[in-house]
């Protein structure tokens, strides 16, 4: 769909949704990113919704500063996606036993590894651990440095709330391997700690919003933010990882004979060093994946629709980037209130999954129509596949 520009802000606010169905809390958010001093440019994605400071589903472009608000407590959550030699008819019958030992293999909400993962013996693809744990060593923020056990005990390990992991056919009956996670409790805790730090800083004194203070490049509580932040997207990064290798080896153990392609991995709670319009900009996805030319990209809908690989169709307008999922048009307690477990089984008939009232704020219906949400987008990505799910796996 063609765009629409808001016009009377400081910074260029574009909107591949309609401003009209856009909540009014959402579009005051964004309007107080725009104006701020810093912003660059403002592209807002179909599926934007309410957040803290800034909204979900949009993406900013910042000179010199960033909101660590706006990037999120959950840093460098992202999907990863990895087609199968397996067809539909290859799976087991049992897809409930299959899907216990998903359970079992990968810790789910607040859970962790009883003993860190031994990476080395993981087909990861991943090297350089050594270097990444000494990188832990050396967070500026102190205070998580005596929880680094319980760090590396929640690598490769899903969350809660809306992660995931799921089994998924395509169109063409051929399997896929799909999870949705961040960087768990780590990165929570740097966040927090840094949004903090930001809001005692003079220059912030007067935002319109104390959810949208920032750090500025050239001072010190700039580069401890970026030297942690830095860190705990690479964690989302492992953690995605390590789970599509203990993933794999479940699937082994049920199917002979199986090969896998390569991963297909983004983030979409994250900041880049990118260059835009000739300038050289921070930018935060907030809610949102890079979708530069070429570039492969994973766009999930919620537990009972179908989810996309797509590439990138590199709109300069939309700062190279696309939607992370459907987005939510309810909140959990919403959900909560106006559904129950029996809505909950009717809406995901025919996926092996958890279908208890402890899973009800994730029911399809708090989400918005995946299919719109990507007709919305259609310039900014090409399908190059649909994906439905046949097992989730949720926290």
């Amino acid at each position: 769909m063609p765009f629409e520009t808001i016009t009377d802000t400081g910074a260029p606010l574009r909107l591949w949704a309609d401003p009209a169905t856009v909540d009014e809390r959402a579009l005051a958010q964004l309007r107080n990113v725009a104006d701020l001093k810093w912003t660059h440019a403002v592209a807002v994605m179909p599926d934007v919704h309410v957040g803290i400071g800034a909204t979900v589903g949009s993406v900013i472009a910042m000179r010199g500063a960033v909101s660590p608000a706006a990037v999120g407590v959950d840093i460098g959550c992202g999907m990863t996606a990895q087609l199968t030699s397996l067809r539909a008819d290859q799976l087991p019958d049992d897809l409930s036993k299959l899907r216990s030992d998903i359970e079992k293999a990968i810790p789910v909400g607040q859970g962790a590894h009883k003993h860190s993962v031994d990476v080395d013996h993981l087909d990861t693809g991943l090297r350089g651990w050594h270097r990444f744990w000494t990188g832990f060593d050396d967070l500026t923020a102190q205070h998580v440095l005596h929880r680094k056990g319980r760090v590396m005990q929640q690598l490769g390990t899903l969350g809660g709330g809306n992660h995931f992991i799921e089994i998924c056919l395509d169109t063409e009956n051929r399997v896929w391997l799909m999870l949705h996670s961040g960087s768990r409790g780590i990165g929570n805790d740097l966040a927090q700690y840094h949004i903090a730090k930001a809001k005692e800083l003079p220059h912030n004194a007067d935002l319109p919003d104390p959810d949208l203070a920032v750090f500025v490049t050239g001072e010190p509580t700039m580069d401890a933010y970026r030297n942690d932040l830095f860190w705990a997207q690479e964690y989302a990064r492992r953690n995605r990882a390590v789970m599509m290798s203990l993933l794999r080896g479940v699937i082994a153990k049920h199917v002979r004979k199986v090969s896998f392609e390569p991963e297909i991995s983004c983030h979409h709670n994250y900041v880049a060093e990118e260059v835009h319009d000739g300038t050289e900009v921070l930018v935060t996805r907030k809610g949102a994946i890079r979708a530069g030319s070429g570039e492969l990209g994973i766009i999930p809908g919620s537990m009972g629709a179908s989810s996309f690989i797509v590439r990138g169709l590199g709109s300069n307008a939309a700062l190279r980037s696309a939607s992370h999922g459907a987005g939510r048009k309810m909140s959990r307690m919403q959900a909560r209130r106006q559904f129950n477990a029996r809505d909950l089984a009717e809406q995901t008939k025919g996926v092996e999954c958890r279908k208890d009232s402890g899973v009800v704020d994730e029911i399809p219906s708090a989400y918005k129509d995946i299919d719109q949400v990507m007709a919305q987008q259609s310039d900014l990505v090409k399908i190059e596949a649909r994906l439905k799910q046949i097992i989730c796996v949720k926290g």
